[in-house]
């Protein structure tokens, strides 16, 4: 067999792989969340977009929700603001606020939508605070005292304009959707007051997905899934089985809010959840259109 006849060969197995799943999803919504890695490196970051109008040339509806940690940093660093952490949460004042809402809202979310666009999608930009879709309340942190944890009682940490979401309404994101564009969102909410807030773009992805009762979601990361302690990957979990991994301390640290990201979503509407690797090219379509995947699946199962 030749090289040629060998790579069209490779190409129609493919595209016949894929076809079941196409008829499957067709007019199904999955939320993607978009970070990390894939976002600084201009190759994943075509191929993602690309990957996207794909979903959606096949009747998939995609809804992208995005972060931006290292953009924030970035920009905080070069007007001489230092980058603060608590438990892994941005401690956010109002000026730190100013400067979320003009990269999240701005940059890193424009940025999206042109590469959507180029790639011949549809896309158009959102936060929370446009129609007031996420609503957010104050986050506090809460630690327990390390000196003296039995007898004192925790304590209570504000980091400012950090948030959870408190409500979606899809409303939004449904008159897009039907209206044939891609919601590109970044995870901004606001309180009854008018108050903006930073959120988790986990934790607003999960409950984007379970708020619209999607099909899928997806968290791009920058590991290969949720990994037991010999270090393979973990698929076809339930929320039973990730609870028992959070508890006997398998998944724990940064992980934690992507995998709470996820169990809110599938314990609430989503039918699954899909922690994958965004270092790897077109990720996206590897995890749903192959029959090995390339991530962690975890459903209400069981």
């Amino acid at each position: 067999m030749s090289k040629t006849t060998q790579s069209a060969d490779t190409i129609a197995r493919v595209l016949v792989e894929a076809l079941p799943y196409i008829q499957r999803f067709a007019g199904k919504t999955f939320v993607v969340k978009y970070g990390g890695n894939a976002m600084v490196d201009p190759e994943l970051e075509r191929g993602f977009a690309r990957d996207i109008v794909l979903l959606k040339a096949v009747g998939i509806n995609p809804v992208v929700v995005h972060g931006g940690g290292p953009q924030i940093s970035g920009l905080l660093e070069r007007i001489g603001k230092e980058s603060r952490f608590v438990e892994g949460m941005r401690v956010t004042d109002a000026e730190t606020m100013d400067v979320v809402e003009m990269v999240l809202g701005g940059q890193v979310n424009k940025s999206i939508v042109n590469l959507v666009n180029q790639a011949g999608g549809r896309a158009v930009g959102l936060t929370g605070k446009d129609g007031e879709f996420i609503r957010a309340k104050k986050l506090f942190i809460t630690r327990q005292n390390a000196e003296d944890p039995a007898n004192k009682a925790p304590e209570i940490i504000d980091i400012g304009h950090v948030g959870e979401v408190e409500s979606i309404d899809t409303r939004v994101i449904d008159m897009l959707v039907r209206s044939d564009f891609i919601p590109v969102i970044a995870p901004i909410g606001v309180d009854a007051a008018g108050t903006s807030y930073n959120i988790n773009a986990d934790l607003v992805a999960g409950k984007v997905a379970s708020a619209l009762k999607a099909e899928k979601l997806l968290l791009l990361t920058n590991v290969t899934g949720i990994l037991d302690k010999q270090k393979n990957v973990l698929t076809g979990l339930t929320l039973r089985d990730v609870d028992a991994l959070i508890a006997d301390g398998t998944i724990y640290g940064g992980m934690l809010p992507k995998i709470q990201g996820a169990l809110d979503a599938v314990a609430e509407g989503a039918q699954s959840a899909h922690i994958i690797d965004g270092r790897v090219p077109h990720a996206v379509l590897l995890e749903i259109f192959t029959d090995r995947g390339i991530g962690t699946l975890i459903t209400g199962n069981g």
